[in-house]
Parts: C-alpha cells; sequence; structure tokens
C-alpha cells in the first residue's frame, strides 16, 4: 500500500525527531520509493517551503554526495529551509560547506593545516589527557549529566585549534546551540556565557547579539544568517586581528579568503567542530547501555573502541540528512529530478540499508566492514572526521573503563530538530569506590 503523504512528511517536520529518528519509516520508504517527495508544511512561525526529493538508499546518497556537478552544494546551500533572501542565500554561499569544486577545494585547501596527521598527532596527546581529567573528575560524583560532561572535550579542542581563550570557549556553546539548536525552545536563543568572565573581546561581541529574533513581520529571522549572528563574526574579527601562530585562525587570515569567506569559515569550525562529538558521543553511549551485551564486551575487550567508535557512528549518526540541488534535469533511482529541484539526502537512512549492511537495525560493535556515510562522501567528506573519531575513542574508553556499572539514570531528553540527531540530557549513574 503506498505511504500516505502525511506520513511521508513526518521526516521532515522536527517535532518527529524529539521522539527519535523514525528509522521505521524510513524503511517503509526505502522499501516503497527510495527517492520521494516530501512537502514541506509550516512549522510553528517558519513558512512553508516548496518540498524536496528525499533520497534514502546507500548507493543513491553517496551518488548525489559525488557529483556537484550534478547536485549542487552551491546553488541553494545545504539545509533543508531556504534562506530568506537572495542576500541570505549569498552569504550562505561563500561558506566551504555551500560550494562546490573549484572553489571549494580552495577554501578547504586553507584550513587543511590544521588536520595533517602531524597536527593530530600533536592534538591527540591533550585530547587523552583532558579525556582522563575529565573522567577522574566526574569519577568521585558517581553520577552526571554526560551530554555536559561529553560537551568539554570538542569544545576545549575546538577552541585550541582556533586560538579561543579559556574565558571564552563558552561563547562557542552558545554559538553553537543557536544555529543547530534554532528549532528547539531550549536552545535556540542561548545565552549561557556570563560576560562578567569572558575577555574584553567576548564581552565587546557580547554587545552586538541580535536583541530579537522576529522580523517586523513576525517571521523568525534565519539563525544562520549575517545578522542573527552578528556577536560571532564581530568576535571572530577581533580575535584574528592577532591570532596564535599556527592556529586555523592564523591560517584563514594570511589565505586571502574575502571578508564573507572568512567568516563562514569560523562559522564552520565553531558550529561543525562542536556538534559532531556532541551529538554522536551522547547518543552513542546511549546506544551502548541500552545493548548490554555490547556494553560487557566493550568493558572485556577495551581493544573493540575503534570498531564500537564507527558503530556508534553508523547506528546513531550525528547528522540526519543535507540538502543539493539539481543543477540539471536528471534522473535518480528511477525518478526524473527537474533542476532547481531540492534533494536531501538522509545519512540516517543509507546507514540503515538493508542491502549494505547485514541485520542493519542490530547494534554491534565488532562490525566490519562498515561502510556508514555519517561524515558524508566525496568531495565535502568531513575535513574533522578523523579528529572527531579521536575525540570520540579517548572518552569512550575512559567512560567504559573507568566508570565502573556505568546505567541510565533516568530518561534522555532529545533534541528537536530534523537536522541533528542529538540529546540535550543524557543522565547516567556509576558505581562510587569499586
Amino acid at each position: 500500500m503506498t505511504l500516505d503523504q502525511a506520513r511521508v512528511n513526518r521526516i521532515f517536520l522536527p517535532g518527529t525527531y524529539a521522539d527519535g529518528v523514525p528509522y521505521e519509516l524510513l524503511r517503509e520508504l526505502r522499501a516503497e520509493a527510495p527517492v520521494r517527495w516530501v512537502e514541506e508544511p509550516p512549522v510553528g512561525n517558519w513558512p512553508a517551503g516548496p518540498g524536496y526529493w528525499a533520497v534514502l538508499r546507500h548507493a543513491d546518497v553517496k551518488y548525489v554526495l559525488r557529483t556537484p556537478d550534478v547536485f549542487s552544494s552551491h546553488l541553494g546551500a545545504t539545509q533543508i529551509r531556504d534562506p530568506d533572501t537572495a542576500a541570505d542565500l549569498d552569504f550562505a554561499r561563500t561558506m566551504m560547506l555551500n560550494q562546490d569544486p573549484p572553489d571549494h577545494s580552495r577554501l578547504r585547501r586553507i584550513v587543511a593545516g590544521a588536520f595533517t596527521p602531524r597536527a593530530l598527532g600533536e592534538l591527540s596527546a591533550a585530547i587523552e589527557d583532558h579525556a582522563r581529567t575529565l573522567v577522574a573528575d566526574a569519577r568521585k560524583d558517581g553520577a552526571a549529566d554526560f551530554v555536559q560532561l561529553a560537551a568539554d572535550l570538542p569544545v576545549r579542542t575546538l577552541a585550541w585549534i582556533m586560538g579561543v581563550p579559556e574565558q571564552d570557549r563558552q561563547l562557542l556553546v552558545d554559538w553553537a546551540n543557536r544555529v543547530i539548536g534554532y528549532q528547539d525552545a531550549d536552545y535556540a536563543h542561548a545565552r549561557s556565557a556570563d560576560p562578567a568572565h569572558l575577555t574584553d573581546i567576548g564581552r565587546a561581541a557580547v554587545a552586538h547579539r541580535p536583541t530579537t529574533m522576529t522580523t517586523p513581520d513576525g517571521r523568525p529571522v534565519n539563525p544562520r544568517s549575517r545578522a542573527a549572528l552578528a556577536d560571532m563574526f564581530a568576535y571572530a574579527h577581533a580575535l584574528a586581528e592577532a591570532p596564535r601562530p599556527g592556529s586555523v585562525l592564523a591560517r584563514m587570515r594570511d589565505g586571502g579568503l574575502s571578508t564573507e569567506e572568512f567568516e563562514t569559515t569560523f562559522f564552520l569550525f565553531a558550529v561543525a567542530g562542536n556538534e559532531t562529538v556532541r551529538n554522536a558521543l551522547p547518543g552513542g553511549l546511549y546506544t551502548l547501555l541500552g545493548h548490554p551485551e555490547q556494553y560487557r564486551l566493550l568493558r572485556e575487550r577495551p581493544e573493540l573502541t575503534a570498531s564500537a567508535v564507527e558503530e556508534m557512528l553508523r547506528y546513531w549518526p550525528p547528522v540526519v540528512d543535507f540538502r543539493r540541488t539539481a543543477a540539471r534535469d536528471t534522473e535518480l533511482g528511477g525518478t526524473a529530478i527537474r533542476r532547481g529541484d531540492k534533494v536531501v539526502v538522509y545519512h540516517a537512512s543509507a546507514n540503515r540499508d538493508e542491502t549494505v549492511f547485514a541485520d542493519p537495525d542490530a547494534f554491534d560493535i565488532a562490525r566490519t566492514p562498515n561502510d556508514h556515510v555519517s561524515f558524508g562522501y566525496g568531495p565535502h567528506f568531513c575535513l574533522g572526521a578523523q579528529l572527531a573519531r579521536v575525540q570520540m575513542r579517548a572518552l569512550l574508553r575512559r567512560v567504559v573503563t573507568e566508570l565502573p556499572e556505568l546505567r541510565l539514570d533516568g530518561a534522555p531528553v532529545r533534541l528537536v530538530s530534523n537536522f541533528q540527531n542529538g540529546l540535550k540530557h543524557l543522565p547516567i549513574r556509576w558505581a562510587r569506590g569499586v
């Protein structure tokens, strides 16, 4: 029986994800129509959109991601929701994430130095040390919100890469929450950084924070627009006046970027560099604790940590979907797609494709091979993927081996988002003094 369009539209609605990724619906869609039209009904104050093609099979997702000449990141940017104005779209197009080769390749080369094997080697020791300290400090308490515990690691790592002073790290959290969690009332207006504890440039930047996120006609301001992030960009420019030598900010300053490219590249580091680990690690631990036999296996065989991280990424992808725009009339999965149509690839669906993964709904920390697409594919494969893996392995190993009898201590609270697959809270408890 053909799926009702209203049921299909659930994969777009942010509220769906408050209860979890709709894997059963995605499975039904893969079986019935792996490239399926999805409507964009209005959500709260957000207006309706024109609709898009959802791409659900692993092979088709990979094809879309590796053919930017057919499915462009640049034409309409990479979020399902269209930018509000032509000016917003022009600004979004200056971001590396929203470009196609060769412009994308140029920007990627400028910042890639932060992720060389040598740079990762230097960071790895600091990451291991901080993971050790985080777990040692938490151990005596016997309980924690793992989302808060885990969030400190990527923020600290990101701050070091970018040269952000310790006092200003909480600004990175606020900016990420506002951009990624704009569909969630708890995150949309994040203001957790205390100005009294910020540096001078941090306090000056906060003064540029928008006082309202609503336009005069009552519509929400796009959280990724230049106006919505005036405080972040003010901070970026001030910090770049004297960047730490060797930091990615120094590379950006010296790389010949335009003002807009500089701002959007800072945006990309400040948000994506934070959220990937902050979503994947709590989600991965929640999954692990929900599979006690796999938790026991990992405790007995910590050498499986690397493959456990890959399975966590497959089973709990930090990003649900990404958008492209058809650059010409084409066909995908037997479906005709017209130039200008939105095309949205669902990483969450591709990672459960039964034609690629044996028993895809099973969580198996020893799974191999594991061809998940949680870091993307093709020219936009995540530049920080290896750094994210280093962080996840370091903290997971410490948590599993040094917090005995680890268990949930209440219900997790999910992020309301049709883009990010995250938790806002994950209460955990362990045995003290063991």
